[in-house]
């Protein structure tokens, strides 16, 4: 007869699965290891796991969940407030940068593997729909300053298809040291700002490089 474990042992557990199942892809910059290599990775038995997760699926989903929770907290830690849109937006531009770079293997399970079915893991979704909701947020402070027209939604999708292809070329080693990532961030960032600028917004100095 299975042994009975309490609620918080369990979620312990869990955790320890999730967190050993991280491990494994980041070190091996890859998502191919099996169950038993898994419960190898914790030192318990090779069926154990099952108790807690249906298969593998369900490790990855809770390991990129884990992963979209951590990606939004970095991407709404910018601070906010009056007159802070077009900083906030730079710092929240920064965080994602440098939350890609910083966690390779995890970003790159996140946003290059094939999402998975809506509802079947809602710990997944509702921490996808956060980080991408952090990600036009600071889309509509911009709008409601006035320094773009457009819908936020787009907006938000906009430059992050554009930095995320940047990141992209950069994880695989195709972009060479000129003009570097951060010169192509920065022009790419000027020419989405100037094609979606308001035209009434009155210019500053050192409005090229706002956003």
């Amino acid at each position: 007869m299975p042994k009975v474990v309490a609620k918080g042992e369990a979620e312990a557990f869990r955790q320890r699965l999730v967190d050993a199942a991280e491990r494994l892809i980041v070190g091996r910059d890859s998502i191919d290891f099996t169950m038993r290599e898994l419960a190898a990775e914790v030192g318990c038995s090779p069926m154990l796991p099952y108790r807690y997760f249906k298969d593998k699926d369900d490790i990855l989903a809770a390991v990129k969940a884990a992963a979209f929770q951590r990606f939004a907290e970095a991407l709404e830690a910018p601070p906010g407030g009056p007159n802070r849109a077009q900083q906030r937006s730079l710092d929240v531009g920064d965080a994602y940068v440098s939350f890609a770079f910083s966690n390779p293997q995890l970003y790159r399970l996140m946003f290059n593997t094939a999402p998975e079915e809506k509802g079947r893991y809602p710990d997944l979704d509702a921490m996808g729909a956060r980080a991408r909701e952090t990600m036009t947020n600071h889309v509509r402070e911009i709008l409601k300053q006035g320094l773009l027209v457009g819908d936020p939604v787009v907006i938000g999708h906009l430059f992050w298809a554009s930095l995320h292809g940047l990141i992209v070329l950069q994880l695989a080693g195709q972009l060479g040291p000129e003009p570097g990532f951060e010169t192509l961030r920065a022009a790419m960032t000027q020419a989405l700002v100037f094609g979606l600028r308001n035209p009434e917004f009155p210019a500053a100095p050192g409005a090229a490089k706002a956003l």
